[in-house]
């Protein structure tokens, strides 16, 4: 690559830095939802909508921004994200009501997306050869983006002075959660600078000189469609009670008042140690291995964060729900590539594009399970369903594989 003036150090760094810009929204977004249900007068599913509106501007930008990084590059892609995280961030900062809300998260969702559809194919064509292991490193900045941004959440949560009647909590009266929102500027700002003068390679579908039919090929096969629908379960099991997981634990557990990111902070702390290590979990299990794993542990996390009724029992039940979830959205983005080679950025994108779709379901299905039982709970316990799915729909590759010899990574330009 340095023949070619590409710097695979910078753009890697790049590409993580983009990622925590995108997983410290998500952590803060969780953080403030209490306050934005008092400053806007929500209730649980109008709050949950707004808060799942991200997740529509993700799949719509990563379902077109994903086939444009063939044409625009994935420079041009990122300037797109840089743009989106920008304007997005600060409508939601200046928001003066639900609609205004409404359209901040969706197009800080955008950024998302964008951000999502170009660093993917990215790694994935500076590093061929290592796919897994570099997309699980390169997402383990996700769950360490939102320990990031929980902690200076929290941290800034600890020096907010109560509101008037008890209300809104203020910093140097301002809104506490404005400020925070506002922190959300500064790497977004690092990363746009360092891809600005970066030169970026062509795709590797691009470079392989795969034409653009047999990529929307790729698309239509049956086996990709079914890995559509496990990425849809899983990305709905891990993303879910994310968003929800702060105002669960804020609402239902004694002490917790101001505590309860810290549940998501050590969920993504969690998530972000392990994905440091699928390398070496891959060559043992296999990556259908490592989400059949996951599924089962995902499961009974969730099932225990539902019947968690203290502070110990919340963290041990986040510890595993953690390991259950960790490896998902990186290694399903590692199948597709591996299997689907020849569908480039187009099956990476859609793959993110149809989670984040399912996510988009789930965020106000549980603010409405929510409000119907009047247990919040409940709701998480209710996601469980989702990580089974997966165990029955990959424990039937896996025996698919074994048949024909086992696991098989496809390379372009192998036959």
């Amino acid at each position: 690559w340095e023949a070619q003036g590409i710097k695979p150090g910078l753009l890697f760094t790049a590409s993580c830095m983009s990622l925590i810009a995108t997983a410290m929204s998500f952590a803060i977004r969780g953080d403030i939802m209490g306050d934005l249900k008092t400053q806007f007068m929500l209730n649980d599913t109008h709050l949950g909508m707004a808060a799942g509106a991200w997740t529509w501007g993700f799949a719509l930008a990563i379902l077109f921004g994903g086939p444009l990084c063939d044409l625009l590059g994935m420079r041009r892609i990122l300037y797109l994200a840089f743009a989106g995280h920008a304007v997005g961030f600060l409508m939601t900062i200046f928001a003066t009501g639900f609609g205004m809300l409404f359209a901040g998260t969706l197009i800080g969702g955008i950024g998302n997306g964008m951000v999502e559809a170009a660093i993917n194919p990215l790694v994935a064509t500076l590093y061929p050869d290592k796919k897994t292991a570099k997309l699980n490193l390169l997402h383990a900045w996700f769950p360490g983006g939102i320990v990031l941004g929980g902690l200076i959440a929290y941290g800034l949560s600890q020096v907010a002075a109560p509101g008037p009647a008890g209300g809104i909590p203020l910093i140097g009266g301002t809104p506490a959660w404005q400020i925070k929102m506002a922190i959300l500027l500064i790497p977004v700002a690092i990363y746009g600078i360092l891809i600005f003068p970066a030169k970026f390679p062509v795709t590797e579908r691009v470079a392989a000189g795969v034409s653009n039919r047999e990529m929307f090929r790729e698309a239509l096969r049956p086996f990709y469609l079914f890995l559509l629908l496990c990425m849809m379960c899983t990305a709905s099991t891990e993303l879910g009670p994310n968003q929800w997981i702060t105002n669960i634990m804020q609402r239902t557990i004694e002490g917790m008042a101001t505590a309860g990111i810290l549940v998501l902070v050590f969920i993504n702390l969690v998530m972000a140690v392990g994905r440091c290590f699928a390398g070496p979990l891959e060559r043992k299990l296999s990556p259908t291995g490592i989400i059949m794993a996951g599924s089962v542990v995902a499961a009974v996390g969730l099932m225990l964060l539902g019947m968690a009724n203290s502070m110990v029992s919340a963290f041990g039940a986040a510890f595993v729900f953690g390991m259950g979830v960790c490896y998902f959205w990186p290694t399903m983005l590692a199948i597709t590539s591996e299997r689907f080679p020849r569908g480039g950025a187009l099956l990476l994108a859609m793959t993110g594009a149809f989670g984040n779709i399912a996510v988009g379901f789930t965020t106000p299905a549980m603010g409405k399970i929510m409000d119907v039982t009047g247990s919040q709970q409940t709701a998480l316990q209710y996601v469980a369903i989702l990580p089974v799915i997966v165990l029955i729909a990959f424990t039937c590759i896996y025996l698919n594989d074994k048949a024909k010899g086992g696991y098989k990574a496809e390379k372009l330009g192998a036959e």
